[in-house]
């Protein structure tokens, strides 16, 4: 009896501590939103997630915005259950590694983000997604506000919106990018998925057309530059690691200050992008303003 009355009060300390503990919850935990809307291009909505930082509802401020993109079979919810992208920007805001930002994480399986052959994603994406978070949202609804990212299928449109669309985005980051050039390696989605499909069959002349070769020359012709962040995994089964390196040589010409390229251990996995998210945000951040006063 003695030591069950010694051992109560050491055990009811603890768990007071862990109550205490418990009550005053994550600092800086953000808020996730699962938000939707009527897409006319598609003809059905749009489901898209929102991440919005820690005192967004009180601070009545205007925020800057990263674009977060799944691969071609991922959807709207990818990044936060697989890339686990909520605790590690709570972290990253939390230790003001990054400035408090909304991150849009948009769903659209198979599409690539290109005006292919098949749903013109792209349009979707900047005409209606785009106007849709600058309204329902206070974003920065400017270049400097604006950055892009994503893995696989994601870096692949990371990089043909920055050479695409310069006076749009501020930054951005390419993990994975599937940039294969000439053509996708057989193992590819890209040999299955619609945006690239002619008579039920792969066209090679539909994804040359919309690869990043088609756009760097007149990228290379106008004035502003969109520093770029790229990663692959060291023995990604795409080869990726070739790929990216092969356009990080061309884009290091052009803008040698404004790019990196890292080869990461691993594979074509979120492994390899759950652990490398933090340093691609950590590098497009500083290129986007900080949260200000939202205008009347």
């Amino acid at each position: 009896m003695k030591r069950l009355s010694f051992a109560s009060p050491l055990r009811g300390l603890i768990l007071l501590l862990l109550m205490m503990v418990a009550g005053f919850g994550p600092a800086n935990a953000g808020t996730v939103l699962h938000e939707s809307l009527p897409s006319a291009e598609l003809g059905r909505d749009y489901r898209f997630t929102v991440y919005l930082p820690d005192g967004y509802k009180e601070s009545g401020l205007r925020y800057p915005v990263v674009y977060l993109l799944h691969g071609a079979s991922g959807d709207e919810t990818d990044w936060l259950v697989k890339g686990k992208i909520e605790p590690t920007l709570d972290r990253l805001i939390a230790r003001e590694r990054i400035q408090p930002v909304i991150v849009v994480m948009p769903g659209h399986k198979g599409a690539w983000w290109v005006d292919g052959n098949a749903e013109q994603a792209e349009t979707v994406l900047l005409t209606e997604l785009l106007p849709t978070i600058e309204e329902r949202f206070r974003a920065l609804a400017e270049r400097d506000g604006r950055a892009f990212a994503g893995l696989s299928a994601g870096g692949y449109a990371t990089i043909r919106l920055a050479l695409r669309h310069p006076r749009l985005f501020a930054a951005g980051a390419a993990l994975s990018p599937a940039i294969y050039q000439p053509d996708p390696p057989i193992n590819s989605s890209a040999h299955r998925n619609p945006p690239f499909q002619k008579d039920g069959q792969f066209d090679s002349t539909t994804w040359r057309r919309l690869n990043w070769s088609t756009y760097f020359d007149a990228y290379k012709a106008q004035s502003l530059r969109v520093p770029l962040y790229i990663n692959s995994g060291d023995h990604d089964r795409f080869e990726i690691y070739y790929h990216a390196a092969v356009f990080h040589r061309a884009l290091r010409a052009l803008q040698p200050d404004k790019t990196v390229f890292r080869v990461v251990d691993g594979d074509h996995a979120w492994r390899v992008w759950e652990h490398s998210i933090d340093e691609a945000l950590t590098y497009v951040m500083p290129y986007l303003k900080t949260p200000e006063a939202a205008r009347p």
